[in-house]
């Protein structure tokens, strides 16, 4: 364990400052300062011996936080990331971007502020590769094998990672012009600089993993072409076809889905020309969705020198606690502020809309809400509080609700669930024996974490399918509910 007396006497969170809000909305760099490292060994040195660490079952990933966060204490850093590399491809990517479900699990949270796991992470990873600790690992041998992964992202990475690594040959195929998928185009450059993407790629290629940019599968290459030239396939096409809007006036010019909006800034951001970009300089933003593609919504709004920004969310707004239905170990839902919305800018909860209304040229002038309360039935409107509010951009960032069906999922012929994702057994495949599904296309929209998760566990299931048997560690918790065909 790390300081047995460190969570005593060390009581309060410590994390990194942010830059200051003038400063940082007018770049796109990462909003975070450097942390002084004995200070995050003070943090590490929180970790208790808890007996049973609970937040290895807050961690899709099952990471071995105790392990690398006493690793840490003790500055044997090389030793942290080898252990934190057991269980994670890609810790530069999840100490960005989780939501960090192990630290609403952390006992010392019970009663105390918990232990700053996710800054601990980042930190072990970061100094790995500045210490060149993070190396290509290419296989000794080859199986003779192929494997196509369709898609990018994160699931599709972590699992052309580990088969690469298991001997197969691997093709990860991308859309885009550019692998990393919403890693790429759909995170802001303000939450991780895509220099942390392009490293990691380029261990993968020195691994042997080929890429396959501007490929249209289910186009110009079709599910039968994919089955006859590969071993096996993998969809980790994401959950891709977003929740829209059914009101009057949906059709009106400058009220866009967020996936629209926000690769384009991405690209702009990184120095790339767009045409006729979609942008919030000088009009009223108004972002329909509270969470986190809402906020970085937001945030971009906001570097793009907005007039003003307001996000509504339909929910009522969680309080500062954990609610008594959320207990420990649960992750809650509580008041969060991202940097996005520490920028500026209005939230309003418990509000709907109720109609777009448009200029005389067809444009989006003005949104009509009302308040609503959770009735018995679903939402109740609250009479006489119905109001405009002025918008030149309204950005729809409401989730998703399934994968892209026409094309490629078609093709293969796989069978899909109840909720419209592609459904999977125990060892992630598909109705289609060879065909294999990871992350949000079976699973529905969720964490970047899960998407690693179920990409390692389809690849053991892969690589078990080729050969028989598999060397590929089995995840610790590669799914929390059932997963029947």
């Amino acid at each position: 364990m790390a300081d047995a007396q460190g969570f005593l006497k060390t009581r309060e969170r410590e994390l990194p400052e942010r830059r200051p809000v003038p400063v940082r909305i007018k770049d796109w760099k990462e909003v975070y300062e450097a942390q002084d490292v004995a200070q995050l060994q003070r943090q590490a040195g929180r970790c208790m011996d808890c007996g049973i660490p609970f937040c290895h079952s807050g961690c899709p990933l099952g990471n071995l936080i105790p392990e690398w966060n006493d690793m840490a204490w003790r500055g044997d850093w090389r030793g942290a990331i080898e252990r934190l590399h057991a269980t994670n491809n890609f810790p530069e990517f999840t100490g960005r971007l989780c939501p960090a479900p192990c630290e609403t699990a952390c006992v010392l949270g019970i009663n105390q502020p918990a232990v700053t796991i996710k800054q601990v992470e980042v930190t072990t990873i970061d100094r790995a590769w500045e210490a060149g600790s993070v190396t290509p690992q290419p296989p000794d041998r080859l199986s003779g094998k192929t494997v196509a992964v369709i898609g990018s992202g994160p699931a599709g990475l972590a699992a052309a990672q580990q088969l690469t690594r298991a001997g197969h040959t691997v093709a990860v195929f991308e859309r885009a012009d550019k692998p990393g998928g919403l890693l790429r185009y759909g995170i802001p450059e303000f939450k991780m600089e895509k220099a942390v993407l392009d490293r990691r790629l380029g261990q993968m290629e020195a691994e042997g993993t080929r890429f396959r940019c501007g490929v249209d599968v289910g186009g110009s290459l079709t599910g039968q072409q994919l089955r006859a030239r590969y071993d096996a396939v993998v969809l980790a096409i994401g959950s891709t076809l977003p929740r829209d809007l059914p009101v009057p006036g949906r059709e009106a010019d400058g009220v866009v889905q967020a996936m629209d909006f926000l690769p384009q800034a991405n690209r702009v951001a990184l120095g790339e020309r767009v045409a006729d970009q979609i942008t919030a300089t000088g009009k009223d933003v108004i972002v329909i969705g509270g969470g986190d593609t809402g906020a970085d919504c937001i945030g971009t709004s906001h570097r793009q020198g907005a007039r003003s920004v307001t996000s509504l969310e339909i929910m009522p707004q969680p309080g500062p606690e954990r609610p008594g239905n959320q207990p420990w170990p649960t992750y809650p839902m509580i008041f969060r502020v991202a940097s996005a919305h520490e920028e500026g800018g209005e939230r309003l909860y418990a509000v709907s809309t109720q109609e777009i209304t448009k200029d005389a040229d067809g444009r989006v002038a003005a949104l009509r809400v009302q308040d609503v309360r959770l009735g018995e039935k679903g939402f109740d409107p609250v009479e006489g509080t119905e109001r405009e509010l002025p918008a030149q951009l309204v950005l729809l960032a409401m989730g998703f609700v399934g994968p892209q069906q026409q094309g490629l999922v078609e093709q293969l012929e796989v069978e899909l669930d109840e909720r419209g994702n592609v459904k999977r057994d125990k060892d992630f495949q598909t109705t289609v024996p060879g065909v294999f599904v990871a992350g949000d296309a079976g699973r529905g929209q969720s964490l970047i974490v899960w998407a690693i998760a179920e990409g390692r566990a389809a690849a053991r299931g892969v690589d078990e399918y080729l050969m028989g048997a598999s060397q590929l560690p089995r995840p610790i918790n590669p799914t929390d509910r059932p997963l029947t065909v």
